[in-house]
């Protein structure tokens, strides 16, 4: 039997087959409903059969778009990167979040405290709210940012820019001044190009 076949056996013994557990590409994923992510990381931690003691990874994913409209029943998700130490094993854990208008989930900053800067900075990118979060706010844009830069319906340009204004004195906030445009790469080759003529 192979660690990875070791492992979802593992994940059997404690769970059963209330959760969808995937081994695609050497790797195992376990995709959780929301409302079970907080349980069902803690066990993944004090199970000494699992022992997932050190969170690698926490990420937040936008679906938008992703293999047509109908392939994702909802449009966010959170997904952790896990390591037992103890064991030699990793997993991925995947959470859809239920609302797509207001995405939000619980915390696992009690359970692995790494987590307090990833879900800020999927809060920040994503806007995916972590409910227990101690301190939810932007990680890595500035303050006055407008809206969430990692989400698929955000433009390129986005909504906002700043500059240093001379007559205030100070750093400014105004509405996007960019058009819009079209930028086609086109390629002009002079009759002359490469040393030779060509027809």
């Amino acid at each position: 039997m192979t660690k990875l076949e070791r492992l979802v056996e593992s994940i059997a013994g404690v769970f059963g087959t209330r959760f969808a557990v995937k081994n695609d590409l050497r790797e195992i994923t376990v995709d959780v409903p929301a409302a079970d992510y907080a349980d069902f990381s803690l066990t993944l931690r004090d199970r000494p059969e699992l022992a997932f003691d050190q969170l690698i990874d926490l990420c937040g994913i936008d679906y938008l778009g992703y293999g047509g409209s109908a392939a994702q029943s909802s449009r966010y998700a959170v997904v952790l990167h896990l390591l037992s130490l103890s064991h030699n094993w990793r997993l991925r854990v995947r959470v859809f979040v239920d609302n797509d208008v207001f995405p939000a989930v619980s915390s696992i900053c009690e359970i692995w405290p790494a987590a307090n800067w990833f879900e800020r900075e999927a809060f920040d990118f994503f806007g995916i709210m972590f409910d227990g979060h101690p301190d939810l706010r932007r990680i890595l844009t500035d303050y006055g940012f407008v809206g969430h830069p990692f989400r698929k319906d955000f433009p390129v340009s986005g909504f906002m820019e700043m500059r240093y204004d001379e007559s205030h004195g100070r750093v400014v906030y105004q509405p996007v001044t960019i058009e819009p445009r079209e930028v086609i790469p086109r390629l002009v080759r002079e009759a002359s190009y490469g040393g030779g003529r060509h027809g």
